[in-house]
């Protein structure tokens, strides 16, 4: 049966879709929660947050060197075996993580396992779906950018929930073991399409090779882009429900700030891949970055907690919108060939400065008490990110091999 035929009683896609959805809420809304834990490993350990903020950002870079290589191996074996090996992983680094009593532990488990588990989410899901849809591909990229949404809403009260009543080691034994069924259950559900069924040409083959890309001067613009606005969307989700404590919020009011940077995502990711559907990458890019930067000068500004509500709603949008736009642009200027290497050459890039963010807005606070120097060069890059984005050349549109 045809997977997109127009009589076809039931479209194979929609389960690729479902899978790619789970995948992405179950990685993203972790990484979120982890913001939670930040006040009880404080309190019990004493750590400092530069401390705790560097054990998110090992897994960033871990995340970030082995993207490249998760999306040769997604290119070559499809995300079916990849993404259920390193989702096994992820679960497992959480469930252990509630056994740590040393912050070597610490570094350990988001190394090894969190990282590696990370390093394929975004470039086993999205290089998949843009292989099966071709004249809808900004859109189904917004809808599946709408998982990782609704984990961003979901799990951090879930979170909230499971450490107030039963302890910060018990929550995240459940939430690694839930994740880990979650995240193989959804890896079943990918594959590649077979040649030609999706587009009525040879998936394989058409566009740049991962060499040819390397020489094109657009690749290293993006990659550059990428490491500007990459540490705001690692660093903002991970500080920011510990900045809503400091001003005076509750545990599950800061998780709520988390949830409605994520219910606002969702409006960002779906505007976003419709808009590239129509304006293109650039044009999309920019949409991204103007509410990005409002929201970073805003942050420097608000001291009630009230108003970061409004703030993260704004941020939200642009956050949404970044995530989606990264895979659509590569596939618009070099084609589907190598799509997973080169998404995972762009992502290295986003995930060095992803990396290095969490770990100086935590130092930051340690020695100022504040995360406004944090903000204040958070908003430089971003700045920087905007003008080499309208910089970039139209697109060449992809070769065929």
């Amino acid at each position: 049966m045809n997977p997109v035929s127009t009589t076809s009683r039931f479209d194979e896609r929609y389960l690729i879709v479902l899978g790619a959805c789970l995948t992405q809420f179950t990685v993203i809304g972790l990484l979120f929660s982890y913001g939670l834990f930040l006040k009880p490993l404080e309190v019990e350990f004493g750590w400092s947050r530069t401390l705790l903020s560097s054990g998110a950002s090992v897994a960033f870079l871990v995340m970030g060197v082995l993207a490249v290589f998760g999306g040769r191996l997604v290119d070559r074996y499809g995300p079916r075996l990849v993404l259920g090996v390193a989702g096994t992983l992820c679960g497992l680094g959480y469930t252990l993580m509630s056994q740590i009593t040393a912050s070597w532990q610490l570094f350990v488990l988001f190394g090894l396992f969190i990282g590696v588990g990370m390093s394929t989410h975004d470039v086993g899901t999205l290089s998949t779906i843009a292989r099966w849809f071709d004249k809808q591909r900004g859109v189904m990229t917004g809808v599946v950018k709408v998982g990782t949404a609704v984990g961003q809403v979901a799990m951090p009260p879930v979170a909230a929930f499971l450490i107030a009543g039963y302890g910060w080691r018990s929550a995240l034994i459940v939430l690694g073991s839930v994740a880990t069924v979650i995240l193989v259950a959804a890896a079943m559900l990918l594959k590649h399409p077979r040649s030609g069924r999706s587009t009525g040409r040879s998936i394989g083959t058409a566009g740049y090779s991962f060499r040819e890309a390397r020489r094109n001067r657009n690749l290293w613009m993006i990659c550059a882009i990428q490491f500007l606005f990459f540490p705001t969307l690692m660093t903002v989700p991970l500080h920011i429900a510990v900045h809503g404590m400091d001003l005076g919020m509750t545990t599950a009011l800061a998780a709520g700030l988390l949830s409605a940077m994520g219910a606002a995502s969702i409006i960002g990711r779906l505007t976003i891949g419709t808009a590239f559907d129509r304006i293109g990458g650039k044009g999309a890019l920019i949409g991204c970055f103007i509410p990005l930067i409002a929201s970073l000068v805003a942050l420097l500004f608000i001291q009630t907690a009230s108003f970061l509500f409004a703030v993260v709603v704004v941020y939200g949008f642009a956050h949404g919108g970044f995530f989606t736009v990264t895979s659509l642009l590569v596939a618009e200027r070099f084609g589907l060939r190598a799509h997973g290497a080169l998404f995972g050459l762009v992502l290295f890039f986003g995930t060095i400065g992803g990396a290095v963010g969490p770990i100086l807005a935590g130092w930051v606070f340690d020695v100022t008490q504040s995360y406004a120097p944090a903000f204040t060069a958070l908003a430089v890059m971003a700045t920087m990110g905007l003008v080499l984005a309208a910089m970039l050349p139209a697109p060449e549109g992809a070769r065929e091999g």
